[in-house]
């Protein structure tokens, strides 16, 4: 029986040759590892002629960007094997291919998206790919009904939230969601000339009973198999195409919180494109932000009203009007939890390019002030907020 080891290129180059699907797998020969994130080990598998075919990757078992002062279950590459597998099912377009997967080392071999980009870098950069958010929401209306009570008869659904339990990983959202920005956390990092606004924020009572019920129904209200991550950095695209990949946050939990964090994500890169672009072009970009939030929705909530309609398993939940409530449940709690995408990237721990890449030190305190102010009032304003229209006009009003 094989046990856990770290790989080496070597062994990604072996594993991506017996595992990777390829007609001629002795043409793989080289690997590089290029993993950027917190998590894991990621290797591009090339061939002869330097051309990447193959993605291997492997889980640590400890969190990367800390060490092994901070270990972390290996079942998570389980969990993300099996939460992609299964949103492929329902959503092939738009999620990435799995190949395979090794339980023991904690290892997927996955097809390569080197034609593709990381939608966080086109953000940045100002690249505007238009059926981006379209896609997007397809792929969400779809893995998120199909995982449900709408479809899944009730012991059906019970065995897969059983199947899907992620406690650690759910810890390590929770924690930095709901608490850190929230409190005073070694983990947190702001600008010094946001000393006083983060305070303000920290103090307030009505703010963090609205965070302590977001984080309530975190815990509460296993509703579909959600991402668990789903910002602008798990997301591959390229003129017409869109892939979900890192899925090792999955989990059965509120469906708004995978809607929430995507549209968080969207309106980080809002807040910061001042700082990112000339004014004329980032008036533009910002314009296109807004543009990309609305289609998000609108896609999401119509794909999702109309498998509901065709598709509705249960008696009860096909009664006519019932899906449509659903749904604005299911906005508001995609509202607040896009607040609190906002504030935990710009207070907390997790922090991104879109801001991290302005240069002018002045102009990215001012959009970093922007993102918490803008995540203060969603997530207050949630309840109050009816559709679309309303949620643009506030962030307009925002500034």
């Amino acid at each position: 029986m094989l046990q856990y080891r770290t790989f080496t290129a070597a062994d990604a180059v072996d594993w991506a040759r017996q595992h990777g699907g390829l007609s001629d797998p002795s043409v793989l020969v080289d690997a590089r590892e290029v993993g950027d994130g917190n998590l894991n080990l990621v290797f591009k598998i090339f061939d002869a002629a330097g051309v990447s075919r193959i993605i291997v990757k492997q889980a640590l078992p400890y969190v990367r960007c800390v060490g092994e002062s901070w270990p972390l279950t290996l079942d998570r590459a389980r969990l993300e094997a099996e939460t992609l597998r299964e949103h492929g099912k329902h959503c092939p377009q738009h999620t990435v291919n799995i190949l395979h997967y090794d339980p023991a080392l904690a290892v997927m071999v996955m097809e390569d998206l080197s034609d593709h980009q990381i939608w966080r870098r086109e953000l940045v950069k100002g690249v505007h790919h238009p059926q981006a958010a379209t896609q997007l929401g397809e792929y969400l209306a779809q893995v998120l009904f199909h995982t449900s009570d709408f479809v899944l008869p009730p012991h059906q659904k019970k065995a897969q939230v059983a199947r899907f339990l992620n406690p650690e990983l759910c810890e390590i959202t929770e924690d930095l969601f709901f608490n850190d920005p929230y409190c005073d956390h070694p983990r947190n990092a702001w600008p010094a000339a946001l000393e006083a606004d983060v305070g303000a924020l920290q103090r307030d009572l009505s703010l963090k009973q609205a965070v302590a019920g977001l984080k309530h129904h975190f815990f509460a209200h296993a509703e579909a198999l959600l991402h668990g991550d789903i910002h602008s950095g798990s997301i591959f695209v390229k003129q017409g195409s869109l892939k979900a990949i890192d899925a090792e946050f999955g989990f059965f939990g509120p469906m708004g919180f995978d809607i929430g964090t995507a549209l968080g994500n969207l309106l980080l890169n809002y807040c910061a494109l001042p700082g990112l672009l000339a004014p004329r072009e980032a008036a533009a970009a910002r314009e296109q932000r807004l543009q990309d939030v609305r289609d998000l929705w609108l896609t999401f909530a119509s794909r999702f009203l109309a498998l509901a309609e065709q598709h509705t398993r249960d008696a009860a939940l096909a009664c006519p009007g019932y899906a449509a409530q659903f749904l604005q449940k299911v906005w508001t709690d995609a509202l607040g939890y896009c607040g609190t995408e906002l504030i935990r990237r710009t207070v907390g721990m997790s922090h991104v390019a879109d801001m991290l890449d302005i240069t002018d030190p002045a102009m990215r305190t001012a959009c970093i002030a922007h993102a918490i102010r803008l995540g203060k009032t969603l997530i207050l304003a949630a309840p109050h907020v009816a559709d679309c229209d309303a949620l643009l006009a506030r962030i307009r009003q925002n500034g």
